[in-house]
């Protein structure tokens, strides 16, 4: 099948199951499993494999975020029934003011996605997004927006996540390197994505109904519940919260620094695995914020499993958003793009961003983008120094923070997380994403211009 055809198919098939979310009101998992045919068929996956790849996409990306969404949900809704998010909203919001601690947070979400993925670290701070918006009386959005942007820009520039890690050493890019200008460039565009979300956040969105619900269950400032104990102390919730951080943070750092035969290591790996912790943190939440204070074991267990019914749809549309960009993958597309990409024969920095870009927006993933854009580019580093080789993988990660909508995964749990609807998603997150992704790309190109 022809490149021309092939890009052609991609595009309607973004057309497509836009139109069937936005205008038809399909819901987007249906949406993104009739698309995943759609495309499957008209591209010539083989009949009898189109299942197996709709099934490996999405089984290979619900194994990785299924159990992290629902135990983040369950530990979330142990932190807001305990009222434990507004007490800490309350006292940063005295301590700060509002517009201080957006800014605040936003920082805090920095230095929580350096060794935390992406999608992981929302989830925690999910809570304690919720627990603001109720505090100030606004939307999520004001809090959220600026946060996942910072938080997905470290995720795909520093070599503490797969996409980077794994980069440097297709293109033999110095670690340390990779390392220190990914945090020296992140930082600025970090600032970027902070004062775009605040010019985005000065335009109301309607929020989803569950969403809705959700802010809705605070009880008004200074009212408490009879027979209930007052709210925990905002000390204990921000040590619930850095629980399943610092676990993952020390399971990485004994993965690197301890040997193999050491015991220590092999509890540490286990323990520090996001799965592991978020049960460890949803294990102390449920005695320090539940048990301790008075709660039943039946109330406990309602409230978890009510936790479950809210976490489905963001699981199952993530995961039919993995089904989508991997009969993508499988179709050739992202081949199809790279070729046409090769034979323009661009600068280098600028030639890393536009691939890892288009194949980012051409089949959802920001690893898969940055990690095939570098072995596509392996050959034309080859003369390239030190220096060079470390810019043109940062171009490359940058290429792969923008562009994230309908078939990333990471759109689905930003926005139904924070309400959005679809239009309104493209209109806000994809936006930042790209301008965010565009800023990190023209301060690498700078500092090329300048070493």
């Amino acid at each position: 099948m022809s490149t021309a055809l092939l890009l052609a198919i991609a595009t309607a098939s973004i057309v497509i199951l836009l139109l069937l979310v936005i205008k038809a009101k399909v819901h987007p998992f249906v949406a993104l499993l009739i698309v995943s045919l759609l495309v499957a068929f008209a591209t010539g996956i083989p009949s009898e494999k189109i299942m197996e790849i709709i099934m490996s996409g999405m089984g290979g990306l619900l194994g990785h975020i299924a159990i992290i969404i629902v135990l983040g949900a369950m530990l979330g809704a142990v932190i807001e029934a305990s009222g434990g998010a507004e007490s800490l909203a309350q006292r940063f919001s005295k301590t700060l003011g509002i517009k201080r601690t957006v800014a605040a947070l936003t920082m805090a979400a920095f230095i929580l996605g350096i060794p935390v993925f992406f999608e992981v670290g929302f989830i925690i701070v999910i809570p304690l997004i919720y627990g603001f918006t109720k505090v100030a009386r606004v939307s999520p959005m004001k809090f959220g927006l600026p946060m996942a942007g910072v938080m997905l820009t470290v995720h795909v520039a520093l070599p503490t996540h797969p996409g980077p890690a794994a980069a440097a050493g297709i293109l033999h890019s110095d670690m340390g390197w990779l390392m220190m200008l990914g945090i020296a460039i992140s930082i600025p565009v970090g600032v970027v994505g902070y004062f775009v979300a605040k010019a985005m956040n000065r335009r109301r969105y309607q929020l989803s109904v569950e969403v809705l619900e959700n802010l809705q269950m605070a009880k008004p400032e200074g009212v408490e519940k009879k027979n209930e104990p007052a709210p925990p102390g905002a000390l204990m919730i921000s040590g619930l919260i850095v629980v399943p951080i610092a676990l993952i943070v020390l399971g990485t750092l004994a993965h690197s620094l301890l040997s193999e035969e050491s015991m220590l290591r092999k509890v540490m790996m286990v323990i520090g695995t996001p799965p592991i912790a978020l049960l460890i943190a949803l294990a102390l939440a449920a005695w320090l914020l539940g048990l301790r204070r008075g709660w039943s074991k039946d109330k406990l267990e309602d409230l978890t499993g009510r936790a479950i019914p809210g976490s489905a749809s963001v699981i199952l549309v993530a995961g039919a958003g993995g089904a989508f960009g991997k009969v993508l993958v499988e179709s050739g597309v992202g081949k199809a793009l790279a070729t046409t990409l090769e034979t323009l024969h661009l600068p280098l920095v600028p030639a890393a961003f536009i691939l890892s870009l288009a194949l980012r927006a051409s089949q959802g993933s920001a690893t898969v983008a940055i990690l095939t854009t570098s072995g596509l580019l392996t050959t034309a580093v080859g003369g390239a120094n030190e220096m060079e080789r470390v810019l043109v993988t940062l171009a490359a990660c940058f290429g792969g923070l923008g562009l994230s909508h309908v078939n990333d995964a990471g759109f689905w749990v930003v926005t139904r997380y924070l309400g959005l609807s679809v239009p309104d998603g493209l209109k806000t997150w994809t936006v930042l994403t790209t301008i965010m992704g565009l800023s990190g790309f023209v301060l690498t190109w700078l500092v090329w211009a300048l070493v």
